[in-house]
C-alpha cells in the first residue's frame, strides 16, 4: 500500500454493523467535512477565508438536514436503517447553534456516511454527496 493511500486505509476497522451509531457519526463527521472542503475547492482557488464561509454553508446541521431530504428518496432500506440508527441515537451533547431537530438528521447523515465509508462505498458516498448538493431548482 501506499503511503498516501494510509489516510483512506479502511483496513483492519471493525464491521460497521457492529458499530454504535455515535461511532458511525463519529468518522462520517470527518469524512462529511472532507467532501464538503473538496467541494470548496473543487470551485477555484480562492481566500483561505471565502473557503472557509463556503465550506461552513455545507457542514452545519440546518445544510445536512436539508441534505438528507433531498437524497432520502436514493436511499435503499439499509442506508434509510443506518440514517434512523443515527438520527435516534442519545447523544449526551446539545447543540449550541442549531434546532434539535436539525441537529438528529445531522447526525444520522453522518452515521450513514461514515458507515458507507467504512463499508468502502465511496462511488455510493460521493453519488449521496453530489446528489445532496443539488437544489431542488437544478
Amino acid at each position: 500500500m501506499e503511503s498516501s493511500d494510509m489516510l483512506w486505509s479502511t483496513e483492519n476497522m471493525p464491521d460497521p454493523k457492529s458499530l454504535s451509531p455515535l461511532v458511525l457519526a463519529y468518522i462520517g463527521d470527518a469524512v462529511y467535512e472532507m467532501m464538503a472542503r473538496l467541494e470548496t475547492l473543487s470551485l477555484g482557488n480562492a481566500p483561505v477565508n471565502k473557503m472557509n464561509r463556503r465550506t461552513r454553508e455545507l457542514v452545519n446541521a440546518k445544510a445536512q438536514a436539508e441534505m438528507y431530504f433531498r437524497i432520502r428518496p436514493l436511499l435503499t432500506e439499509e442506508e434509510e436503517t443506518v440514517f434512523r440508527r443515527g438520527r435516534n441515537a442519545k447523544s449526551y451533547t446539545s447543540p449550541k447553534h442549531a434546532d434539535i431537530v436539525d441537529y438528529r438528521h445531522a447526525t444520522g447523515l453522518e452515521a450513514l456516511f461514515g458507515y458507507l465509508y467504512l463499508e468502502k462505498q465511496m462511488e455510493r458516498l460521493r453519488y449521496l454527496f453530489g446528489q445532496g448538493l443539488c437544489k431542488k431548482n437544478d
